[in-house]
């Protein structure tokens, strides 16, 4: 990508080489990169909180530092707002936090910093993070780069509309029903959700702790433009932090597996029907990772319909019961009538009812973890069609069913705490504009290392989405 192409196109990867050979400093590819979020961000409200002049600020010490240079030396990133980010808000789309101003720095923003890289913006998420399309109140809607005939997806619209409009080579999202995903998907960007356990999270400016199952099922990661930039950045992430005590200290590459490694291919539309456009897209996948030598086999896993729908509605049971009431406090009415259709379509589990299925989880992630010691990988659709129209999650019953129905495979890695990948195998040509279709790879617990390869094999036979993207872009 180097040579012509103007800097905000380079991968990390890229930046990274360069600034550690001295062939730039840190300070011009952060100029660079306010060039393009100033150029491209007024038509897409992807970062609502430009960050540029402590980017310069943070750059220049960089370039000036006689420290070694860490892995992300000088490349530019952005932070959801979300996470806590010393000295400003920490408000998650609700307008009534918009003074929520952090006291410090999460761990994933430690690490990210720790490993040189440079934050030069705040990108937006929809209210409370809880929706796969970004918009809200206090800052309004995120646009997709691809055309505003399709949503940029939730919860980090704005992390996945900004990396692949060229705002940062990296993106911070997190993920608690495929908020990673869906805009990976949406924006056909390249992402891998981390396990349980994974990534240290924690927000100083919390008043209380999360639920258990928030605890269990939401992760910190990264959206990236292709996989070798995540196998360069993730490590980084998943550096400890003791304020997360549930954090797991491993290395982010395990033992190599004897070849070939079997893949399992699951087409389970769960009665929606399975899209054509995106049948051609596990196809391809499915193809590409063939060509690269994985056993690739047509197997269901175990319980999948039935893992996903008791994992969702256990989490909103915990959601109603502790969120609830800040929702409706504080949430638009947009907002709660979007979770009103949640509750009547995933009926939340309540008292000990929700007791016995947050136990029942651990059964779900035994089946799973059997069945990953024969398909130490599973490639699946991501949604069963194409992505969706900005808004269609708040038009009643069937937006809900387009929105959350459809994504039933994402469900289900965050209720057994696996890890998933999803990246853009096609481009779709459809009557209101073409958009990119992808799809997801999971695998063992522990184990993003061999997604990120699989995902890596795939790029290396289907080109990346950000080129045709980009050909159209201004």
């Amino acid at each position: 990508m180097t040579g012509e192409a103007p800097l905000w196109q380079w991968s990390a990867a890229e930046i990274a080489a360069a600034t550690h050979d001295g062939s730039l400093t840190a300070l011009e590819v952060t100029e660079a990169a306010i060039a393009r979020m100033e150029a491209a961000n007024p038509a897409l409200n992807a970062v609502v909180e430009s960050l540029a002049d402590e980017a310069r600020a943070e750059a220049a010490a960089l370039d000036a530092s006689d420290a070694p240079k860490g892995p992300l030396h000088g490349v530019p990133v952005s932070i959801k707002i979300n996470v806590d980010q010393q000295g400003h808000a920490t408000s998650n789309g609700v307008a009534a936090f918009k003074d929520m101003i952090a006291p410090a720095d999460a761990p994933v923003v430690c690490n990210l910093k720790a490993a040189g890289a440079i934050v030069i913006g705040r990108t937006n998420t929809p209210e409370f993070s809880f929706r796969a399309d970004t918009d809200n109140p206090l800052f309004g809607r995120t646009h997709n780069p691809w055309g505003r005939h399709v949503s940029a997806g939730g919860s980090s619209g704005g992390a996945g509309s900004a990396v692949m409009a060229g705002i940062g080579a990296l993106a911070h999202g997190n993920d608690i029903g495929g908020s990673l995903r869906f805009p990976a998907a949406a924006n056909g960007a390249v992402t891998v959700k981390p396990g349980l356990g994974r990534v240290p999270a924690f927000n100083p400016s919390q008043k209380v702790e999360r639920g258990l199952l928030a605890q269990s099922m939401s992760v910190q990661g990264l959206l990236a433009r292709n996989a070798a930039d995540l196998h360069l950045s993730m490590p980084a992430m998943i550096a400890p932090d003791a304020r997360d005590p549930f954090h797991a200290p491993l290395p982010w590459r395990g033992e190599p597996l004897a070849g070939p490694i079997h893949v399992a291919v699951a087409r389970d539309d769960f009665g929606f029907g399975l899209h054509p456009e995106v049948a051609t897209a596990l196809d391809k996948a499915a193809s590409a990772l063939s060509d690269a030598g994985y056993a690739v086999e047509m197997v269901e896993p175990p319980l999948a319909q039935e893992t996903g729908e008791i994992g969702y509605r256990t989490l909103l049971g915990e959601v109603k019961a502790l969120l609830g009431p800040d929702i409706q406090r504080y949430g638009s009415a947009e907002l709660n009538t979007i979770f009103d259709e949640y509750f009547r379509q995933f009926p939340p589990y309540e008292g000990t009812e929700l007791l016995t299925m947050l136990a029942q989880r651990s059964h779900y992630a035994r089946a799973w973890s059997l069945f990953l010691e024969d398909y130490p990988l599973v490639l699946t659709p991501f949604m069963l069609k194409p992505f969706f129209a900005p808004g269609r999650d708040a038009e009643g019953a069937e937006g809900v069913r387009d929105a959350l129905g459809t994504s039933h495979w994402s469900f289900i890695m965050n209720f057994t705490g696996l890890p998933a990948g999803n990246l853009p195998t096609h481009i779709a040509d459809l009557p209101q504009g073409p958009q990119p279709i992808g799809v997801q790879i999971a695998g063992r617990r522990w184990r993003e290392d061999l997604i990120v390869d699989a995902m890596q094999a795939i790029e290396v036979r289907i080109p990346s989405a950000c080129g045709t993207l980009w050909s159209k872009l201004p």
